[in-house]
């Protein structure tokens, strides 16, 4: 079997769920002597190996914009994958749907993964959020598996779409402090600080979090892992309110500095508001922390109606009166912390996910 997979900035570059998805995912794929292609922006990689950990690479230049470049490599990818001897495509982000119906016209079985809520995200607004609507709902017609990553993301595309699709979560795998002391190049000492992993984007809600934090006036400290790789007004207006008390660290490449700084928080507040199964919350999970999250069906889905995690609402004086809460009572983020790992059940593990992924391969051929 000959998988293409396409959507993402490629293997083995990480930078977002989605890259991290396709390397679990490829790298177990080809112990099943499965063959896999991944295609790559071409501008991020400074060499162009033809083979990496048994993955062939192709590696396609696209038109550098914020808004079109991901569409546009997408594009070009599929049309590269039409003619060759690829047996199955993969497809990640809704916001490729349109472009299965290439697929269609050579008779290539495909596979999409939907991912998140991209219409209703506030960077989307007017004719982005209209587009990834429309390109959403052509991907149940388009491909021929619709992939949502949690069972309350499956309800939004039955609700909107009228289309039933196949829950398969991403994946994360335990872990445990090896190195706390990574964490003293920024001034930290363990359990002293709450931290927020991910992208500066206001669906994420640093800014909410932010200002209940400092409303709280609580004395540990607040850092910010995660920026955005282009000139934002929303990301410089959030980067303003540090203090002494709020740290933005950037990216954080190293993975076991990122671990450690898991590892090592009082809490983790989680204020993602339009994905399914987050990546950022289940390596929280993975590393132990104790959860906080906002209150949306996503993440009361991933924890189990708060038996791993507390929730808050989508203001600031809910954020702080969850840290005054908390911050009143130890026993109860020490079982937090306790039973966090306890949620990466079967369904987060990437080798069950790989399986599902075969199964469904698996019933495409045999259609063709």
């Amino acid at each position: 079997m000959k998988v293409a997979i396409i959507g993402s900035r490629g293997y083995p570059y990480v930078y977002s769920g989605y890259e991290t998805f396709v390397k679990e995912l490829s790298e177990r794929l080809i112990k099943h002597d499965i063959q896999v292609k991944v295609y790559c922006h071409k501008n991020l990689f400074p060499i162009h190996p033809k083979f990496v950990n048994g993955i062939e690479l192709v590696y396609i230049s696209t038109i550098e914009t914020k808004n079109l470049s991901q569409v546009i490599h997408s594009f070009l990818s599929i049309l590269h994958a039409c003619f060759t001897k690829t047996d199955i495509i993969l497809m990640v982000n809704a916001g490729n749907g349109p472009l299965g119906i290439i697929a269609k016209l050579f008779n290539k079985p495909t596979i999409i993964n939907v991912d998140g809520l991209d219409w209703l995200r506030p960077k989307w607004k007017g004719l982005g959020a209209k587009y990834f609507y429309f390109a959403a709902k052509l991907a149940t017609k388009f491909y021929d598996a619709v992939i949502t990553d949690a069972e309350e993301m499956r309800k939004v595309y039955l609700h909107e779409f009228k289309k039933d699709s196949t829950v398969i979560a991403y994946g994360d795998k335990i872990s445990y402090s090896k190195i706390p002391s990574l964490i003293t190049q920024f001034n930290l000492s363990p359990f002293e600080y709450y931290l927020i992993v991910g992208r500066l984007i206001p669906d994420n809600n640093a800014d909410i979090i932010i200002d209940g934090f400092m409303k709280s006036k609580s004395t540990k400290k607040l850092v910010i892992v995660g920026d955005v790789p282009y000139i934002d007004q929303y990301a410089e207006n959030v980067k303003l309110k540090a203090n002494t008390n709020i740290f933005f660290l950037g990216y954080i490449t190293d993975n076991s500095t990122l671990e450690e700084l898991y590892h090592n928080c009082f809490v983790y507040i989680h204020g993602h508001e339009f994905g399914g199964t987050n990546p950022t919350m289940l390596k929280a999970m993975a590393c132990g922390c104790a959860i906080s999250a906002l209150s949306t069906p996503f993440n009361k889905e991933m924890l189990s109606e708060g038996k791993y995690g507390l929730f808050f609402d989508k203001c600031p004086d809910s954020v702080s009166n969850l840290i005054l809460r908390i911050e009143s009572d130890n026993n109860q983020i020490t079982h937090l912390r306790n039973v966090s790992r306890n949620g990466l059940t079967e369904k987060y593990n990437w080798d069950h996910i790989t399986e599902a992924y075969m199964k469904i391969m698996d019933k495409l051929l045999k259609k063709v």
